[in-house]
């Protein structure tokens, strides 16, 4: 069977989430019998081309694709509000797109309701994310680089965020808890792939040049399980979510989570990390250090149950559905 993964990763785009599962995807399936995967190749005798972005090159191949035309819902209308600029008029565009293609994945149960009902009609299936728990491992030389490369000396706290850096993404408020707790250091990993797009553009450059002292943006990173490693806690304060795939990387690092109280994260993490809902509540919990370390304990074992091998068998079970082609799998190299 031949599968064709596309996904849009130039430049910045290679750090954003969709890129990240994707290529996470593609080399686990790249260890099973039976599949001939290709990476953004060319129009051919695909029979399945699955997609993990559908800006104007993933559309244009889907035009002339020949194969199955398999979406993941990454993105959703939900999400781009307070993340893009003109997030209105793009969102008005979502059922036509999704309209498009054959199938879609959905990742989490609120991403699942989101497109159901935008596309009633549409075949939907629902998986979860996957992390490769193998490569998402603490690992304390990379602490003690990326700590001495940004001037953290061990006994220093640090609370890591990894996301885009946007409103939706809670920014405003890990600055607001950064100068509640001048004794701790706040890291953000993450910039702006949309550019002068990104929601707050101009103003969150004035805010970064006023930020604290005890505030690093290091911007991307190449090597991510450094900045896991070098962390004490783990804090999402985004808004919205289709899954939410840095928290689980920061369990499978070992990390506790602090994360708002939204239904996304809810219904993946169930009570493996701690929640807010508001600044407050988060200002506590970053000083709570019993249920911090208590969390920390259960983090990695949690993220057992969302091995990227499970993840893969699942699309492989689904691109066969799809194909019709009955073949065999192994799960490692």
């Amino acid at each position: 069977m031949k599968v064709n993964f596309y996904v849009e990763d130039m430049l910045f785009f290679k750090y954003i989430g969709c890129a990240t599962v994707a290529k996470t995807l593609y080399r686990q399936l790249g260890t099973m019998d039976g599949l001939e995967l290709s990476w953004k190749g060319l129009p051919d005798n695909d029979d399945l081309v699955h997609y993990h972005t559908f800006g104007p090159l993933a559309l244009m191949n889907r035009r002339l694709a020949r194969g199955k035309k398999v979406l993941t819902a990454h993105s959703t209308p939900r999400i781009n509000l307070g993340n893009i600029a003109l997030a209105k008029m793009i969102n008005k565009r979502y059922p036509k797109i999704y309209g498009k293609f054959d199938h879609i994945i959905t990742i989490s149960r609120p991403c699942h309701q989101e497109v159901t009902a935008i596309l009633p009609d549409m075949p939907v299936t629902y998986i979860p994310n996957g992390v490769n728990r193998e490569y998402f491992r603490k690992d304390p030389e990379k602490r003690e680089v990326f700590r001495g490369l940004h001037g953290i000396p061990e006994w220093q706290e640090v609370v890591l965020s990894v996301a885009q850096l946007t409103p939706r993404k809670g920014l405003y408020d890990f600055l607001a808890l950064s100068k509640q707790h001048p004794e701790k250091t706040f890291v953000w990993i993450g910039g702006f792939p949309y550019g002068a797009l990104s929601k707050d553009w101009m103003r969150i450059h004035r805010v970064k040049r006023r930020c604290g002292s005890n505030v690093i943006f290091p911007g991307y990173v190449e090597d991510i399980i450094a900045a896991y490693s070098a962390a004490d806690i783990f804090l999402m304060p985004s808004y919205a979510e289709t899954f939410g795939l840095v928290i689980l990387e920061a369990l499978s690092c070992g990390l506790p989570v602090i994360a708002r109280d939204i239904p996304e994260f809810r219904d993946i993490f169930g009570n493996a990390i701690l929640y807010f809902s508001s600044r407050e509540e988060a200002a506590t919990l970053l000083d709570d250090r019993p249920r911090l370390s208590a969390f920390a304990a259960g983090a990695r074992p949690y993220s057992a149950g969302y091995d990227i091998r499970d993840t893969a068998k699942m699309h492989l079970a689904l691109y066969r559905e799809l194909t019709g082609h009955d073949i065999g799998y192994r799960t490692s190299v």
